[in-house]
């Protein structure tokens, strides 16, 4: 948001997309207060009908918009001058999914080039979000995660263990006396999750069945705009969402739609994802038809696995209503005692903290009726950020138990050895090489 404000100085608006109760809002006006003179906050999920006619009536008389919105508000705004290209003020158009026509607006308010503008929303592609307007070109998208697990870490006030660790995974070396306090960490994360009110609960109670509480209350509020907003799509994102705890458990985790309905087909699905997608409550892993460069270009649609977008809520949708919750739960997870589920849990932990580095997922499966060794199954594939024209795609394979074979990593680097980057295991145990594969622990996957 720095780079965006000293280095665009107005040119363009900034969009920051992200799941609700995700902190947007919070951090938004946080930025606002900390680095201008002053700014004003439209939250479009209950402004008044008074303001959303003063963006339908007078977005040609730009003076007269900003009048009512500063008396409407209560709020003064200082105008750029001429001897500065810094904005003096911000415009924050929060929510903006349920003003179309303000999001609409942005491109003529920012040829204007008085004030800054940021937006906030989630829900941005739907059709019915962006019928009839047209999308600024003036805009600037960024999507905001769960916090991570740096992030994690610095809320339960400890600074100075992931730069540490950062320097472990450069040198390839082992993190030693110190991996078991990142791994009761690393376990912290994978239970409470990355959403701002469950982390803060934890930081304030360390109870693992308050944190419990709030996760609950954020799914409740998921169903609620399924409900409300999935326009006509209601029972199949329904269905969906609570579906993903039985397809993430089994050992074949590609999703079955055949567990929603008999003769389901993906196109009749594929809106529901998008929207879920789109909500940035799940992450959608494509199948890549071929570990090579352009995962994009091979990219088979109609596979794909569906994480939750936290896995904190995860252990809480997929506990509801099973008899195994509560502290019980929460202490064999802590310890590493969890008979089942586990392995559903950490690949949703990785998938989650992938996709908050900036990877996109993909997976690689092959099925083959006449050759075994064509047959195989590796959890993720990433790509290096600069590619060449080989050894671009690093296969990764998550391993949650002590005992594990590796027949599928062993067959891919046979096959597609001159195509690949370094080949990963994580797993929770410490930094080691071997055979040509590094094999690194769990809570290093945001290094990847």
């Amino acid at each position: 948001m720095l780079r965006w404000k000293h280095e665009r100085k107005g040119d363009i608006a900034l969009l920051i997309e992200g799941a609700r109760r995700i902190g947007k809002s919070y951090i938004v006006e946080e930025f606002a207060r900390n680095e201008y003179d002053s700014y004003l906050l439209i939250d479009f999920s209950k402004v008044s009908p008074q303001v959303l006619d003063v963006f339908n009536i007078y977005l040609d008389d730009l003076n007269t918009l900003f009048l009512n919105l500063e008396i409407y508000f209560k709020r003064k705004l200082t105008p750029r001058d001429s001897d500065s290209e810094e904005a003096h003020s911000l415009v924050i158009f929060d929510e903006v999914q349920f003003c179309p026509r303000a999001r609409a607006a942005i491109k003529h308010l920012v040829i204007d080039h008085r004030y800054d503008y940021i937006e906030t929303g989630s829900l941005i592609s739907i059709k019915k979000n962006v019928k009839n307007i047209m999308l600024p070109s003036e805009e600037h998208a960024i999507e905001m995660f769960p916090m991570d697990f740096e992030e994690f870490v610095w809320a339960l006030g400890d600074e100075v263990l992931m730069p540490f660790i950062r320097q472990q995974f450069e040198k390839h070396l082992p993190v030693g006396s110190f991996h078991r306090r990142a791994m009761d960490y690393f376990r912290q994360y994978l239970i409470v999750g990355g959403m701002p009110q469950s982390v803060a609960k934890y930081v304030e109670t360390h109870d693992f069945d308050k944190v419990d509480e709030v996760k609950r209350d954020i799914i409740a509020l998921y169903r609620n705009d399924i409900q409300k907003y999935a326009d006509n799509q209601e029972t199949k994102v329904a269905a969906i969402f609570e579906e993903i705890p039985g397809q993430l458990q089994k050992h074949e985790k590609k999703f079955q739609l055949s567990a929603l309905q008999s003769q389901a087909r993906m196109r009749d699905y594929s809106e529901a994802f998008f929207w879920l997608s789109d909500a940035k409550i799940i992450n959608c892993c494509y199948n890549s038809t071929e570990p090579s460069i352009g995962l994009k270009l091979n990219e088979e649609r109609t596979t794909l696995k569906c994480y939750m977008a936290d896995t904190g809520l995860l252990i809480s949708l997929a506990f509801d209503e099973r008899g195994i919750m509560g502290e019980d739960l929460y202490k064999k997870l802590m310890f590493d005692k969890l008979e089942v589920n586990e392995g559903m849990l950490i690949e949703n932990i990785v998938a989650q903290m992938l996709r908050a580095s900036g990877h996109r997922l993909y997976f690689y499966s092959k099925n083959s009726a006449t050759s075994a060794d064509d047959r195989m199954e590796i959890d993720f594939l990433i790509a290096k950020r600069g590619t060449t024209s080989r050894h671009d795609i690093s296969p990764i394979e998550v391993k949650s138990g002590n005992k594990y074979t590796l027949t599928s990593l062993k067959k891919c680097i046979a096959k597609y050895g001159n195509q690949l980057s370094t080949p990963y295991v994580l797993h929770d145990k410490d930094v080691k090489e071997m055979e040509g594969i590094v094999y690194l622990p769990l809570y290093m996957t945001p290094l990847l």
